[in-house]
This record gives structure tokens, sequence and C-alpha cells, in this order.
């Protein structure tokens, strides 16, 4: 006889429980283990593929594991020193950009902008505090990652995490699947193959949209000769990921910095402005119908609440795991109302439809 169903939800309650007190106490110690989890679920297709094409599970890995390595050594070469220092002028020069800013209000509205003004005196405070702030976030995320702790954690736990977790993750998935209840083992599947859908489609895909379009805008932006270009691509690639956030954040300070560097060059401001065009159409119409798919299930709202109460609740880990819960909580409410809508709750019991019936 299968367990009652009150038992069944005080045992999934009390591992519900403990996944958060976990998180909450261990969060910092799980960020490399949850880093290399993602990385080895990224990567179990291009694995699979190699195995279906002649490879041992362990040739696969190892073809893997070098080309990342190789590609991590290029962009840490090429691109990362280019981003550091990018990031760090436009941190010191925002002041002098707010300035201008002021003086392009001032001249051609002065009435909006007197002399100690709040918004005048606004604006200034502004430049300043980026000033101010960000410096001091760029310093500690620099002795941060220079720190011997952070070093190991990032550039050693990671990839050995990763590497060993792509090398056995069939295993891994068979044995949890053998622990499954079995009165509920079929459903369980279900439901984990659409959460599975929903995360390949969208952390997959999305991960690889955020790739190729935050590279398109960064080199696009660099040739039309922005001085910021591989920072700006950077922001709009990375917030890609939050439907529209990225095009809205990224074209507003790409199209600022143009105003401000290329004033009365109205064709390289158009061309920037054309650039995130361009990118939009790219997106909507190529990249995000391919490689994410229509109905991937997680709404752009749900997303950003998901990732602002587990950001608020666990910090950084919590941002982690945000979207995989996001999935997975969206695939058993939908599992929920199907269920609701079979039950006799729903449906009734038909009564009413026979008295109807009866009286016509």
């Amino acid at each position: 006889m299968a367990l009652p169903i009150r038992d069944q939800l005080k045992y999934w309650g009390v591992a519900a429980a403990v996944f958060l007190v976990a998180l909450w106490f261990l969060g910092d110690v799980l960020v490399p283990f949850l880093l290399g989890g993602a990385i080895a679920y990224f990567l179990d297709p291009v694995a699979d593929k190699l195995e279906s094409m002649g490879c041992s599970r362990a040739l696969a890995t190892l073809l893997i594991t070098i080309i990342a390595i190789l590609t991590f050594v290029l962009v840490a070469l090429l691109v990362i020193p280019t981003l550091v220092n990018q990031t760090a002028s436009l941190i010191e020069t925002a002041p002098q950009l707010f300035k201008n800013f002021t003086n392009f209000l001032t001249e051609r509205f002065p009435a909006l902008l007197d002399e100690g003004s709040t918004l005048r005196t606004s604006l200034n405070s502004i430049g300043a505090t980026i000033q101010e702030r960000g410096g001091e976030l760029l310093e500690t995320a620099l002795s941060s990652f220079a720190s011997i702790i952070n070093v190991l954690l990032l550039f050693v736990v990671v990839p050995v995490v990763s590497v060993y977790l792509l090398l056995d993750w069939d295993r891994m998935i068979a044995s949890i699947d053998r622990l499954l209840p079995r009165d509920h083992a079929p459903v369980i599947r279900d439901l984990a193959k659409d959460i599975d859908a929903t995360l390949s489609s969208f952390v997959r895909g999305m991960g690889t949209v955020c790739l190729i379009l935050g590279s398109y805008y960064a080199i696009a932006l660099m040739l039309v000769g922005l001085q910021f270009g591989l920072v700006v691509g950077f922001v709009a690639g990375v917030l890609t990921f939050i439907p529209y956030l990225g095009a809205l954040i990224g074209g507003a300070l790409a199209i600022g910095l143009a105003l401000f560097q290329f004033w009365g060059d109205w064709v390289s401001i158009g061309l920037v402005a054309g650039i995130f065009g361009l990118g939009q159409v790219i997106e909507g119409n190529v990249l995000t119908p391919k490689l994410v798919g229509s109905s991937v299930g997680l709404h752009p709202v749900w997303l950003i609440l998901a990732l602002s109460v587990f950001g608020t609740l666990f910090g950084f880990v919590g941002m982690l795991v945000a979207v995989p819960l996001a999935a997975a909580i969206g695939v058993l409410a939908r599992f929920a109302v199907d269920q609701y809508q079979q039950s006799l709750l729903y449906r009734g019991t038909g009564r009413h439809e026979h008295a109807e019936a009866d009286d016509a």
C-alpha cells in the first residue's frame, strides 16, 4: 500500500527545509560545487554527442576539458585585461561624463538647471558616487580574486568538480533514478524530463544567446570606435539572460556614451543605435527562436522575481539556484493545475448537469 499523502508531504517538506537550511549556512562553500555542476550540466549534451560519434565518455570529457582550457587561456590573455582596464577607465571618467551631461542640459535648457539647483547638485553627486563606490567595488573585486582562497575555489575546485561530474553524469542520473520511490517513479521521471526540457531550453539556449550577442555588441561597438565598447558589450550580453533587460540597459549605456563621445557626429551615434537595433532583430527572429524556443515556461517576470527573492535570501548562491528552482516550481505548478482540473474539486460530480437536463 502506498504511503499516505500526508506522510509523503511531511517527508518532502523536511527534505525541502534541509535543502534551504544548507543553502543558508553553507552558501559560500557550495558556490564552486554549484558552478561546477552547472558547467557539467551545460556540457553534458556535447559529451553525449561525442559519445554517439564513437568516443568513450572519458575521451569525450578529455576533449571538452582541453578545448575549455585553451578557450579560457585565450580569453584571459586577450579579453580580461582589456575589460578590466575599460571598466576602471569608465569608473574614473564617470564624474566628467556627468559634468558634460550637466553642461549640455545647461546650454540647451538653462531654466532647467540653475546654478545650485537640486537637480544640478544631484547629477554632480551621482558622478562622484559612482567614482567612489565603483572604485571601491572594483578594488574589492580585484583583491578578492587575487586572494589565494578564491583563486583555488574558482580556478581549481570548479574545473575539477565540473570534470568529475561531467565524467560521471550518466551514472549519477542512473543512481538517482534507482532511489526514486517506486510508486511515484514514473510521475517523477516525467516531471524531471519537463524540468530538464525547460532548463536546457532556457539555460543552454540563453547562455548561447548571451555569448553570441555579447561578442557581437563588443566587437561591433569597438569597430565603430566607442571607447568602452567591450564593457558595454559584456554588460549587454550578461543581462540578455533576463529577456529585454540586456537590450534596454546596454542600449541606453551605449547610446549615452556615444552622445558624449560623438556629439555632432550623428553618423557614429546612428551606427551605435543601429548596432543594438540589429542585435534585437537577430535575437528576436533568429537566435531566441532557434536556440531557446517559443514555449520555455519561464516568464521574464517570474524569472526576475526568483532572482530577486533567492538573491536576497541566500546571496550569490541563491542567484545560482534561482533559475533551476524557478523552472522546477513552474513545472510543479503546471502539474498541480493539471491535477486540479482533473479532480472532482474542479469538475464536480456532474449532478448539476443531470438536474439541468431533467428540468429541460
